[in-house]
């Protein structure tokens, strides 16, 4: 499969090839020497099919066998054993998990010990956080004064939700992270062009969101519908939460625009693998 995508603001993130595996990453967070992270692309996996080829989901039919191997090449391509990720139990809330040693594993070499979880933080060193993908928004964060991390997935009912802020607030809580010295980052997701929604979204995006930002983050259309624009919201929920702008890195990258390049659930009509985001702090 040539490596090949329509977005040309890819130059965002770095595109890394590491044998037949591709994944990406941000420059901000890749300058930061005591931290790993990645974002897969469909490169480099065993799937076939619909899942071709780098699936990272044990729950969308595919075989378990080539999941694992899936996860074995990706985590050897961005450099930690997959032994040592834990990964979230996705249900659009904003829950934030802490995780601890007695994490590790969880969802790959043993059974996940909690549910409806969709953002985790950690500050343990040789842990990796796992959250997965095919049009929701990943979101990263850093604490490099306390050497703290955080992933979160937020579609649009965790956008509503915050849990960008969800997720600072309980560093700072946990860890003594203060804001403005995290440095966070927006994943490739959905844009606002591919991503209609009914008006039923927008009035909790109305509700959640002041009134000088709804031209922001969406218009209205001739059907009834509305363009949604999810990096914006969640640029708007970082410098809320105190991240200072200079900090924020931003992926400008569409799954939906680059399906063979990305997995896409709008793209595939519900037909497709998913893509994961790791991150984890050095030993």
């Amino acid at each position: 499969m040539e490596i090949k995508w329509n977005d040309s603001s890819c130059e965002n993130m770095n595109v890394r090839k590491n044998g037949e595996v591709v994944y990406l990453t941000f420059p901000a967070l890749e300058r930061e020497t005591a931290v790993y992270h990645g974002f897969s692309t469909r490169f480099g996996g065993v799937s076939e099919g619909i899942y071709h080829s780098m699936n990272l989901s044990f729950t969308r039919g595919d075989q378990e066998e080539a999941v694992k191997e899936n996860f074995c090449r990706i985590s050897s391509a961005i450099g930690f054993p997959s032994e040592s990720i834990v990964t979230s139990d996705q249900t659009h809330t904003t829950n934030v998990r802490v995780v601890t040693e007695e994490d590790r594993g969880c969802g790959i070499t043993k059974p996940r010990s909690y549910t409806d979880v969709d953002g985790m933080v950690t500050n343990v060193p040789g842990l990796t956080l796992a959250t997965f993908y095919a049009d929701c928004v990943p979101l990263y964060f850093y604490d490099p004064v306390h050497r703290a991390i955080g992933l979160s997935h937020s579609g649009w009912r965790g956008t509503v939700g915050k849990i960008g802020k969800v997720t600072v607030e309980t560093m700072a809580r946990v860890y003594g992270t203060k804001p403005e010295d995290v440095l966070a980052a927006i994943g490739p997701s959905i844009c606002q062009e591919c991503y209609e929604v009914s008006a039923d979204v927008i009035e909790q995006f109305r509700g959640a969101f002041e009134e000088k930002d709804w031209n922001d983050l969406f218009y209205a259309k001739e059907n009834g519908k509305y363009q949604l624009n999810l990096w914006k919201a969640n640029e708007k929920i970082f410098l809320e939460a105190g991240i200072l702008p200079e900090h924020i890195s931003l992926s400008n990258l569409c799954t939906c625009c680059n399906p063979k390049f990305l997995f896409s659930h709008r793209a595939s009509h519900g037909k497709r693998g998913n893509l994961a985001a790791f991150l984890g702090i050095q030993k």
